[in-house]
């Protein structure tokens, strides 16, 4: 039997199923099982155990067919592999739970504003909250689905986000904890028979990442190429896409009161363009400020009755009073909150436009040797989509701060299963086929390391920016820096020549070179653990830094 068949036939004699409830019902729902609190202004106040405040990589998996061989890299340390037996024991397990629950919430949704490929999610679930979270960030139903390639073959989601897993039944299957216990959660996908699994994580972002790792697997086998960015569109028209890593800007830069939003975080390019996947946003809510983030501090703590409100936020510190903290990260640095786009005020309600006109790669470079804006071709784009850098600064038990390279393929690697050539591939075609310009920014450290430079000032940036999106870098000057293939704008309107060179910020010379060449070091010796048996084209390999 299929095994989607053997959920449905669980559910046939169950009474408790409420299937499809309003949002307003499922608030109401939710306040009343004890899922979330009613916050000051409106809003849900939820809190989970503290190994659910976050995503569990190590418990992430896929199920590991034969057939997948040709599609996914099982060399990437996200694409974790667990047997179709276990698998099955999981989900065995899982309906025996299901059905003893009193009561069962169901939404029927979709991933993808383009109805082309929006891809239908059932969800089933034994928390209102959870199904209250896919009707926040999974889109209606279109009344056009049947045009989706995907309007018969659509996913189901089963999430028991509070129930462990018996971890005994699972020694020497699942993964083996630090103390010698075998893991109480798994978060599952079985990409074959089309159904994941979140059993025992109750952080909402489990289930939302799970949906784009499938919808990254599914895509491209279609044609169609999914990014992990942030996507807006000028009055004029113009699309622009920005691909970041947490800490380079991107959520603050693509939110720009001339420019239209169409999601934060994924999207999906074929050849009509580019459509968001989400009805919602998921932002980090820790150390928001008000003046910073206007929209998204807007977004949630506007005040509104609860049962119009409906904006969840998880994990943040809440005063017996009903207001919060946002400053104070004792329960976790990781606290959230899931909003429509619709409470926003600079969206594009359909989220979806165009091919884009510009492509923003953002990096921040603790190094300090990387130009602030620099310009890509396509296999140089190609190079740093696979690289996915940016800089990350991490304490020594002496208290010494120095950076550390990190490298995230397509700036989202825990979420993209298949083979790199697929993704990288399919960028280089889709820039040259739509003549899309690719930008690196680096809102990084100028005049030095960190410790010594200092961090791009944000103004400088948007000038930059700005600049790239508007089109006024086309018909300048460029020089090429030798050692990390890019090409450099020897002007910029609005910025002086000066910090538009990196080398000539720093006032010892020889130590810019020392830093350069060893920040191109890690480029090469990453890229050849990486990728040195992919069959990555040499075009991109001869652009990567240190080679």
């Amino acid at each position: 039997m299929h095994i989607q068949q053997t959920l449905e036939n669980s559910l046939k004699t169950h009474s408790g199923i409420k299937t499809d409830l309003s949002r307003k019902e499922m608030i109401k729902k939710t306040v009343e099982r004890g899922e979330a609190l009613v916050a000051a202004n409106g809003c849900l106040a939820t809190w989970t155990r503290p190994e659910s405040t976050g995503r569990s990589p190590k418990d992430t998996l896929i199920v590991h067919w034969p057939e997948l061989e040709k599609n996914v890299d099982w060399d990437s340390p996200n694409n974790i592999p667990v047997d179709p037996e276990t698998f099955q024991m999981l989900w065995a397990d899982a309906l025996d739970v299901l059905k003893e629950k009193d009561e069962i919430f169901v939404t029927n949704r979709v991933v993808g504003a383009n109805s082309k490929y929006a891809l239908p999610i059932k969800t089933i679930t034994s928390s209102s909250l959870v199904a209250l979270f896919t009707i926040n960030m999974f889109r209606p139903v279109p009344e056009d689905i049947h045009q989706s390639v995907f309007s018969e073959r659509g996913f189901i989601l089963l999430s028991l986000p509070y129930d462990k897993l018996n971890s005994e039944k699972y020694k020497g299957r699942l993964r083996q904890l630090p103390n010698g216990k075998t893991t109480d959660m798994a978060i599952a996908i079985d990409f074959a028979n089309r159904v994941g699994l979140v059993f025992g994580s109750a952080y909402q972002g489990s289930g939302k990442k799970l949906i784009f790792t499938v919808m990254n697997y599914y895509l491209p086998l279609e044609g169609i190429l999914p990014l992990h960015c942030s996507a807006n569109e000028s009055t004029a028209g113009d699309v622009s896409l920005f691909l970041g890593l947490s800490g380079t800007g991107k959520t603050t830069l693509s939110a720009d009161a001339s420019r239209a939003l169409f999601g934060d975080d994924e999207h999906g390019w074929n050849e009509d363009g580019i459509a968001n996947f989400e009805y919602g946003c998921y932002a980090k809510l820790i150390n928001l400020d008000p003046e910073k983030e206007p929209e998204i501090h807007k977004a949630v703590f506007h005040k509104k009755d609860y049962l119009e409100h409906g904006a969840i936020v998880e994990n943040a510190l809440m005063w017996p009073d009903g207001t919060f903290d946002l400053f104070d990260d004792r329960l976790t640095p990781n606290s959230r909150a899931s909003y429509p786009l619709a409470s926003l005020t600079y969206i594009k309600p359909s989220s979806k436009g165009g091919h884009p006109k510009t492509i923003i790669f953002l990096t921040a470079d603790a190094n300090g040797v990387l130009p602030p804006v620099s310009k890509l071709g396509a296999e140089e784009a190609m190079l740093w989509f696979l690289m996915g850098y940016t800089s990350k600064l991490a304490g020594t038990e002496t208290g010494i701060v120095d950076p550390v390279s990190t490298f995230s393929r397509f700036f989202g690697q825990p979420f993209m299963p298949c083979l790199p050539h697929v993704y990288a591939d399919m960028l280089g075609e889709y820039m040259r086929k739509y003549g899309a310009q690719v930008f690196l920014v680096n809102t990084g450290w100028s005049g030095g390391p960190f410790g010594i430079g200092k961090r791009m000032d944000i103004t400088v940036t948007r000038t930059i920016l700005n600049a790239a999106l508007d089109g006024k870098l086309e018909d300048v000057e460029y020089h090429t820096d030798k050692l990390f293939h890019l090409q450099v704008p020897k002007e910029c309107p609005g910025i002086a020549p000066k910090l538009l060179d990196p080398a000539q910020t720093w006032q010892d010379k020889n130590a810019y070179r020392e830093r350069a060449e060893k920040l191109a070091r890690e480029f090469s010796i990453h890229f050849d653990k990486a990728y040195g048996n992919k069959d990555i084209d040499p075009k991109i390999k001869a652009v990567c830094p240190g080679k």
